[in-house]
């Protein structure tokens, strides 16, 4: 979903620059609507097509991008990573549920689209994934982010569950998997995603079978 990641109770970083953020702005204007057309046109969209719609200058484009699939990658990371720090924030409560709860928590509500910006980034998904097969460097982007993600969701379990470092990175592999599997199954058919068969039920499912033999997640909340 293309909303800002939260910021969580253990650590508030410096806030960005107006450059910093108008740059980010931007780039993700111009994911936005490198998203929208690989969705609807597939792999034979270009780089001039990407910052002509999204009102830049190629130069510009260059200036923030390396390839036109790279241009996806602000908005998918934002989708992937967000459930991350909707974990964190959950579990910094006092009335935090338990670790393995709270993963299958946070992972239900990055896929369920509460608003039209949210069926709009899920829709945009699904053209992506759709449109992978036909080029494998935007498949790359796709597992490039989800492997930064699954750094990420690794730091934080670490945190929450003082668990091993081995079980910590199962643990990683097993939700991150869980979510991008769900993505992928749902956007390869025709549910609605706010459905019975939409993502954020599939997450559900994968999570439990994934996380079931890893009793790391019944650690503690530091």
């Amino acid at each position: 979903m293309p909303t800002a990641p939260r910021t969580t109770a253990a650590h508030t970083p410096a806030r960005p620059s107006l450059t910093e953020r108008r740059k980010a702005e931007t780039q993700l204007e111009i994911a936005r609507t490198a998203a929208a057309l690989f969705a609807e046109r597939g792999p034979g969209v270009t780089a001039d097509e990407i910052a002509r719609t999204a009102g830049v200058a190629l130069r510009t484009f260059y200036r923030y991008f390396r390839t036109k699939e790279d241009a996806v990658a602000p908005l998918l990371a934002v989708g992937v990573r967000q459930w991350i720090d909707d974990l964190a924030d959950t579990t910094a409560r006092p009335d935090a549920p338990p670790t393995r709860a709270a993963l299958e928590q946070a992972a239900r509500r990055a896929l369920t689209p509460t608003d039209g910006r949210a069926e709009e980034a899920l829709r945009w998904t699904r053209g992506l994934l759709r449109a992978m097969p036909g080029d494998p460097a935007l498949r790359a982007v796709w597992h490039r982010v989800h492997h930064d993600s699954e750094e990420e969701l690794q730091l934080v379990l670490a945190r929450l569950t003082g668990a091993d470092p081995l079980d910590v990175r199962l643990a990683a592999a097993a939700a991150n998997t869980a979510m991008r599997v769900a993505v992928e199954e749902w956007a390869a058919g025709d549910a609605r995603a706010d459905g019975p068969h939409g993502p954020a039920e599939l997450v559900a499912r994968g999570m439990r079978a994934l996380t079931a033999g890893l009793p790391g997640l019944d650690g503690r909340h530091n």
